[in-house]
């Protein structure tokens, strides 16, 4: 069986890995439009210094993936994590709700009473929003959760669903009590210790798993973006905007499923209309430095401050001592866009003013002349936005492209918001179900 995989992220990479162990497999051929392999899992190095895009740490509930992640990497550092909210001046520890003691008077007050005298307690969560009032009541929501996840989708949390309610750390009752009295309660246990590895940033992962693909059977085919995809019988022709053609008995796909639906040429209609009305948002990561450090050994710091230009700010220096020099800080900063937004139309000069003046307002510089821009990156596809329509959606989609024959996975390939993990947990299990289905004659 001849077999090729639309993009050679984390994803691609992963599941070529799991695919590659099939003895039926014939040849694995990875199309890959950008010039290097990872996806959202690389590194950019920049003067000597190396960076993500966005903060990337190894950690799981999965211990299995997480084990194989571990054990192609190697060398790693073992960390525990620190991380900070930034409110009006004040450190607050994440989650918010687990440290409720370090904001200001009238601003615990508020939290601590409307979260024991919750009006919104027995409704249904039918939206983002909701769970967050049902869950926290108005003080969590509207000083910290609210802006911030407001900040962060340039999306109303009304208009999302509540797929990412997961991912939220659900303290008890009596923990948040407690954190209002002056104890600081580690939350999101699960994650609180990570690895990273030893240097060469997060990329260092998916070259892990590139560098034990069997080169007899498996090809990376870089600069090869896929302009036009046709299915012949039980063939699928594909063709790269350099005029290569390449044959397939079974097509993956981890590319956004809008490209995939745009460049498949049996596509109906109604799921192009599916495929575009699915929301995303855009990254850039600015890549600074300044001569000092004011932030202690912490490592990322969210900000729902909307006065504030970044989201995210994630320090370098904290990964490792690969990642540090001496007599100075690096810092990540994440903003997130989309096309034609506020942020988009900003003159790269004004944009970079603000991010220079954000970090003094934030008291990580002590003026602007002390903030050194290193680098910058912009992802176009960077986070999934689960806006109400996006399950329906994502059905048509699916069922669209199962009966085609054509597999999706990955956070953009089958367009859900998966770390690390839940994308090399994906590619083991379709690896199987692949197998079995040959060998079951399906």
């Amino acid at each position: 069986m001849d077999t090729v995989i639309l993009g050679a992220g984390l994803s691609g990479i992963s599941m070529a890995y799991f695919l590659q162990k099939d003895a039926g497999q014939d040849s694995i051929i990875l199309l890959e439009k950008e010039n290097v392999a990872g996806g959202l899992c690389r590194s950019i190095r920049k003067n000597d210094y190396v960076y993500d895009i966005g903060p990337h740490i190894l950690f799981s509930k999965d211990k299995e993936i997480l084990e194989i992640i571990l054990t192609l990497l190697g060398r790693k550092n073992n960390l525990k994590r620190s991380n900070q909210i930034l409110y009006q001046g004040h450190f607050v520890q994440y989650p918010f709700e687990n440290d409720l003691s370090k904001l200001p008077e009238k601003e615990l007050k508020e939290c601590i009473h409307t979260f024991n005298h919750n009006p919104y307690e027995d409704y249904q969560a039918e939206n983002m929003l909701h769970f967050f009032l049902k869950t926290f009541g108005e003080g969590i929501t509207n000083i910290y959760l609210r802006p911030y996840n407001e900040k962060i989708w340039k999306y109303d949390p009304s208009f999302m669903d509540t797929s990412m309610v997961e991912r939220i750390p659900k303290p008890t009752a009596e923990e948040i009590r407690r954190s209002a009295t002056g104890e600081t309660l580690d939350g999101y246990i699960h994650q609180l210790h990570f690895s990273y590895p030893e240097e060469g940033g997060i990329e260092s992962v998916p070259k892990a798993f590139l560098e034990r693909l069997n080169t007899s059977i498996c090809k990376v085919e870089l600069n090869s973006e896929v302009i036009k995809i046709e299915r012949n019988l039980n063939k699928f022709q594909i063709v790269t905007k350099d005029g290569k053609m390449y044959s397939a008995d079974q097509l993956i796909s981890t590319i956004p499923v809008p490209i995939l639906s745009d460049i498949y040429v049996h596509t109906p209609f109604a799921i192009k209309k599916n495929a575009a009305s699915l929301r995303y948002n855009s990254i850039v990561v600015v890549f600074v430095k300044t001569p000092y450090d004011l932030c202690g050994e912490n490592f990322t710091f969210t900000i729902p401050d909307k006065e504030i230009l970044f989201h995210r700010i994630s320090k370098m220096d904290f990964l490792g001592t690969k990642y540090h020099k001496k007599g100075e800080a690096t810092y990540m900063i994440e903003v997130t866009y989309r096309k034609n937004d506020q942020v988009d139309m900003l003159k790269q000069e004004i944009f970079l003013e603000k991010i220079m003046q954000g970090m003094v307002n934030i008291g990580f510089a002590k003026k602007k002349e002390d903030v050194e821009i290193i680098d910058s990156t912009s992802c176009e596809y960077a986070y999934v936005i689960y806006d109400l329509h996006h399950k329906r959606n994502m059905e048509c989609i699916r069922s669209y492209f199962s009966k085609e024959g054509i597999l999706l996975t990955g956070r953009f390939g089958n367009f859900e918001y998966w770390n690390m993990d839940r994308v090399v947990r994906e590619s083991l299990e379709l690896a199987k179900i692949m197998q079995e289905c040959r060998y079951e004659g399906k």
